[in-house]
């Protein structure tokens, strides 16, 4: 794997051995971040269930000022500690061993601009991870959430929420969520 723009270009990470993550395929990665191209610079941003760390990375090496990266997977940490390491990029990083539910109100006031949610695609309950971070005040008022998932399985979001478009790659989508902003009279 490696990232693909900004100041971290062609830049080699590792990610964790085994079936337990799928890493964001380059050509996704790709995409993905040409659609989010005007949402990147000078965001904070969320990597939940990081994996590799790839998304956040790959952010921060086109112009986020930080990242916090959470998952519960030893080997997914130290590939992610791994990789903000070799990139240089410590001081603008945060890691967090934990679960999403923990992190959601570790994370309180976090004011997160761009939130990436890349769990296994056997956990559905992308809906209710985007309610615990807006619940737990980790969300910017203006944040935009990037939901990867299986095929057919859109995030079941709350009325709070609403959903802009879903991309597809294969048997990957891309759903984008933002809060959905009070409309003045």
């Amino acid at each position: 794997m490696r990232i693909i723009s900004g100041s971290a270009r062609g830049r080699t990470i590792v990610a964790p051995q085994g079936m337990d993550t799928r890493p964001t395929q380059d050509y996704v990665r790709e995409s993905l971040f040409n659609i989010l191209r005007a949402d990147v610079p000078g965001a904070h941003v969320l990597d939940l269930f990081a994996g590799s760390g790839a998304l956040g990375l790959e952010a921060l090496s086109r112009g986020a000022e930080r990242a916090v990266f959470v998952d519960s997977a030893r080997a997914a940490v130290a590939c992610v500690r791994r990789n903000v390491e070799t990139l240089h990029m410590d001081a603008r990083c945060q890691v967090l061993a934990c679960d999403w539910r923990a992190a959601a109100q570790r994370l309180a006031g976090g004011g997160f601009d761009l939130v990436f949610i890349d769990p296994p695609y056997r956990m559905e309950n992308t809906g209710e991870m985007c309610a615990a971070l807006l619940d737990a005040g980790a969300l910017a008022a203006a944040c935009l959430l990037v939901v990867e998932h299986r095929r057919g399985r859109l995030p079941d979001v709350d009325e709070r929420f609403e959903t802009l478009q879903t991309r597809r790659y294969g048997d990957t989508e891309i759903t984008f969520v933002r809060i959905r902003q009070e409309e003045t009279p």
